[in-house]
């Protein structure tokens, strides 16, 4: 693929992403699907035990789901996709749901160290955070009920303020904001794992 192409190409919106790919527009399918959107794919592949041999054969089956009319509705699952929020987020939320129903989930190993908890607790939120976009981030805050959760998750993943000084712009004691700090990440994880995200 030629070099303007391809600049070309990911300057396209997602409805014309979308239409794209109904028209088999194998240059759009193949840079989307195959090589930007190729994470939110292997991360699934990785996490479920899916019987197929390849990652590659696994995007393919996605292919065929999302291309495939459904009798119910007479028109593939691509098809149906309503723009309310981006194509990136709402694929992450498709795959995700159709590898729940289809396969088993691949057991989590999770190292427990002799430090506390909360700094583990810390580190996988911090890696959840920076896997997502900034539009996919701030959706997901807007979904949490707390507004002071909120915000100290805001200060403290997305802007790297340091403890103290997230404490410090809620008006918190630090005994208080280590508190608040568990229950802020309990609920932005549930965001997470009711939105398909983790």
């Amino acid at each position: 693929m030629k070099q303007i192409d391809k600049e070309y190409i990911k300057s396209l919106s997602d409805q014309e992403i979308v239409q794209a790919i109904l028209k088999r527009d194998a240059r759009v399918t193949r840079l989307y699907l195959y090589e930007m959107y190729y994470p939110i794919f292997k991360t699934r592949y990785d996490k479920y035990y899916t019987d197929c041999e390849s990652c590659l054969e696994f995007i393919n089956e996605i292919y065929v789901y999302l291309m495939t009319p459904t009798p119910q509705k007479g028109k593939c699952y691509l098809a149906s996709f309503g723009f309310g929020c981006r194509l990136e987020h709402w694929l992450k939320i498709v795959v995700e749901n159709y590898c729940h129903q289809l396969f088993k989930k691949r057991p989590m190993i999770i190292e427990v160290s002799e430090d506390s908890s909360d700094r583990k607790i810390d580190s996988i939120a911090t890696i959840n955070i920076k896997s997502l976009n900034q539009a996919d981030v701030n959706a997901m805050l807007g979904l949490m009920r707390n507004k002071r959760y909120r915000d100290l998750i805001r200060y403290r993943y997305v802007e790297e303020k340091t403890n103290e000084e997230t404490a410090e712009l809620l008006g918190m004691s630090m005994d208080n904001y280590y508190n608040k700090h568990k229950l802020a990440k309990e609920q932005f994880t549930n965001v997470l794992k009711k939105e398909g995200l983790i």
